[in-house]
């Protein structure tokens, strides 16, 4: 039987920069990233496929997501983003 000790869970984030947004935008994701690897949340992998940007994200663990879903920091980065 396999081990599920350290299962990752796979988001996918799919967006478009505002014309003029495109430095704040890969700014802010860049600061998600840090924050998702400075609590231990998980890894995040950024991809651009033309004008559209693809996060996917590996949350280390259910917890891991469920915290950072109401970590202030995580909350302040994606509301910014979508001004952006």
């Amino acid at each position: 039987m396999p081990s599920h000790e350290h299962q990752e869970y796979l988001s996918i984030a799919i967006w478009e920069a505002l014309p003029g947004m495109e430095d704040a935008s890969l700014a802010t994701i860049r600061e998600l990233n840090a924050v998702v690897a400075k609590n231990g949340y998980g890894r995040d992998l950024l991809y651009r496929t033309g004008r559209q940007y693809v996060l996917l994200r590996y949350w280390n663990s259910r917890e891991a997501r469920v915290t950072a879903l109401e970590d202030p920091e995580m909350l302040r980065c994606w509301a910014r983003l979508a001004t952006e």
